[in-house]
This record gives C-alpha cells, sequence and structure tokens, in this order.
C-alpha cells in the first residue's frame, strides 16, 4: 500500500491542471489494473480525466473517490512524499491517495470483485461540475455508494455532511478622484462594507448555517474611489429549507449607496448529506468494526451528490490521518490495513445482502 500511494503522491494533480491530472488518470488506472486485473476506463472531459473500473456482473457497489488535489504544482518538491514514525505525509495523501490505495487493496483481498465499479474523478476539489452526471448515473445503477475520503476524527465515519456552494457579490460603483471631488463618485468599497454585515448576518448557528465572507477585493489607487469591488462567500447549510433560505437571500441583496449596483453569482451547489442516507450502511460498518462512530462533519464531498438521488452512501472510509489541504497533512501508517479490511467487509456484506 505504501508503494502504490507513494507511486501518486509523487505524480502532482492539481485541480484544473489538465496535463497534470491526464498523468495522474493514468497512474491511478494503473494501481488498479495491477491489483485488480481487468481494465480501467479513461473518461477524459473538461474537468479533467476521470478513471473508471466495473468488476463485471450486475452493479452493486460504487466506490467513489477523487485524485486531485488543492496543491500546485511544484509542492513535491517542497513537501516530498516521507515515511516517519508511523506517519505518511506528502500532498494529497490523506484527501484522499490514501483512501483510493485502501479501497483498491481491499478489493485486491477479495477473490470475486464482481458486482463493484471504482469511479475517481478530477475535479471534486473543485466542486465536480464535468463529473457530477456521471458519479449520480453510476451511483444509481449499483444502489450503494461507499466513498473513500479521509476519515473524521479518531478514524470514525461520516454519516452526514453540511450541504455548501460558494457565492460572489460584484459590486459596480462609479470612480472619481478622491480627494478633487469625492462626492462625484459611487463608492464601491463602502457598498461591500454594508453587503460583507447584511450576508454574515445570514448565518445561523443554531440551525447548522454558516455564511461567510472569505475574500473581498476592491480599489485600484490611494486617490481614487473604488468603482469596483467583490466579496466572495462560504456557505455551509444543513437542511435543504436552510438552502433555500440563503439562496433567496443572496438573491434579494440590495444596494446601500446611492448608484451602486450588485450582482449576485453562485449557489450552494451539493446539497446536504443527511444522516438517514449512510445509516443502513453504517450498521454494516458497525458489525464489521464494533465501536466504530459516525460523525457529522461540516465539509463537502461527492458523496452529497449520491446521497441526494436517494442512493444509500457511506462516507469517510478513507484514511486515518489529518491536516486535510495543509502542509502538516498525513496518514497513519498502522490503520491502513484496518480500513483496506473494513472496505472488503463492507463491500461483501452489500452484495449479500438483497437488493431493496
Amino acid at each position: 500500500m505504501l508503494a502504490d500511494l507513494r507511486t501518486l503522491v509523487e505524480i502532482e494533480s492539481p485541480s484544473r491542471d489538465l496535463d497534470a491530472l491526464a498523468a495522474s488518470a493514468e497512474a491511478v488506472a494503473t494501481v488498479i489494473e495491477n491489483r485488480l486485473g481487468g481494465q480501467a476506463v479513461l473518461i477524459v472531459n473538461e474537468g479533467g480525466t476521470h478513471v473508471h473500473w466495473a468488476g463485471g456482473g450486475e452493479p452493486r457497489v460504487l466506490i467513489l473517490g477523487h485524485h486531485d488535489t488543492v496543491f500546485p504544482l511544484g509542492t513535491l518538491a517542497r513537501r516530498p512524499f516521507t515515511v516517519a514514525d508511523g506517519r505518511a505525509s506528502g500532498p494529497g495523501v490523506f484527501d484522499m491517495l490514501g483512501g483510493l490505495v485502501q479501497a483498491v487493496h481491499g478489493l485486491a483481498a477479495l477473490d470475486d470483485r464482481s458486482g463493484v465499479e471504482i469511479l475517481v474523478t478530477a475535479d471534486e476539489e473543485v466542486g465536480s461540475f464535468s463529473s457530477r452526471a456521471l458519479i449520480e448515473e453510476r451511483a444509481r445503477a449499483c444502489g450503494a455508494v461507499l466513498v473513500f475520503e479521509g476519515a473524521a476524527d479518531g478514524g470514525g465515519l461520516k454519516t452526514a455532511r453540511k450541504g455548501c456552494g460558494a457565492f460572489q457579490v460584484s459590486i459596480a460603483g462609479r470612480a472619481s478622484h478622491a480627494g478633487l471631488e469625492p462626492e462625484a463618485g459611487v463608492n464601491a468599497l463602502v457598498e461591500a462594507a454594508y453587503q460583507v454585515l447584511d450576508i454574515a448576518a445570514l448565518s445561523r448557528p443554531e440551525l447548522g448555517t454558516s455564511v461567510t465572507p472569505t475574500v473581498a477585493s476592491a480599489g485600484t489607487l490611494e486617490n481614487v474611489v473604488p468603482a469596483e469591488a467583490t466579496v466572495v462567500v462560504d456557505v455551509r447549510v444543513e437542511s435543504a429549507e436552510e438552502r433555500e433560505r440563503v439562496e433567496a437571500a443572496f438573491a434579494g441583496l440590495a444596494p446601500h449607496v446611492d448608484g451602486a449596483r450588485i450582482t449576485v453569482e453562485g449557489s450552494v451547489g451539493r446539497p446536504p448529506m443527511p444522516a438517514s442516507a449512510a445509516a443502513e450502511l453504517f450498521l454494516l460498518a458497525q458489525q464489521l468494526q464494533p465501536g466504530i462512530e459516525a460523525k457529522a462533519v461540516g465539509g463537502g464531498s461527492d458523496g452529497n451528490f449520491t446521497a441526494a438521488v436517494g442512493v444509500p452512501t457511506l462516507d469517510g472510509l478513507g484514511a486515518v490521518g489529518g491536516g486535510a489541504h495543509a502542509d502538516h497533512e498525513y496518514v497513519v501508517i498502522d490503520a491502513m490495513a484496518e480500513r483496506a479490511r473494513l472496505a472488503a467487509g463492507l463491500v461483501q456484506a452489500i452484495r449479500n445482502a438483497p437488493r431493496a
């Protein structure tokens, strides 16, 4: 497993870099074919190169993951793949190359791999816009989804996720000389300040809703009234009702400064994943590994999409570790074999159960 993990980590795969993603997909396909046999199919579209493998027979379970990472080319030179003190580290080890390796090796332990499909996408970190339809199609065909994103704290499984999305609020004002005639301008920065306060007030922590302005920009020079400004906002919701409320509120944002104009783009693109979607599959996991915990988390994954179309989905089956998207990202080596066995056991249990 460590050898395969090294192979995948050492081929950098930042989202939106189509050449890098193509090389990474080739490596993922090779690992799958070497361990499981058969042929992995490369699916190329505007989001990158996705990898699909099928074990034959009636599809019963979809192994879902992604091979794109958030780290730019060159990160590996600064932070190479390293094994030390019981941990493996390097860009993408936890989110989520370690989980992919565990899933493949878990399946390799099974003599019969029929009914299993693997889908590894190339654009999860940037919204899965090019892969969402394929993800939903294969989830419906299989009837159960196991997502190999990194485990929750302490190795728990992710049984509920918030819906998440991003909005960009663009403000158009009018430039003027800040000293000679500031009153002739329409200050987009002042309007942005009003909008940040209005937007932040949309949060409802008691309902699990966070609306967080994260990036802002405005202005050109210190003596020019800003004619343009933008505010980028991260949104997380636990319910469809809150998703609708927040989206309606963004659509209804109104200017405070006379003459300012507002344009809003974005949505809550990943619907919430309710705990009910994972209930049956989590019971199977508990039987295989008594004491394993269920965790609800704020981050989204492609499991949000499969749960939203009514397919039972269990997430967080990947590596035990931490530091996703950070320089200290790592996986716990001693947990890798146990998680691979859990993957194999879940596949067996799903195939043995009568299909709903």
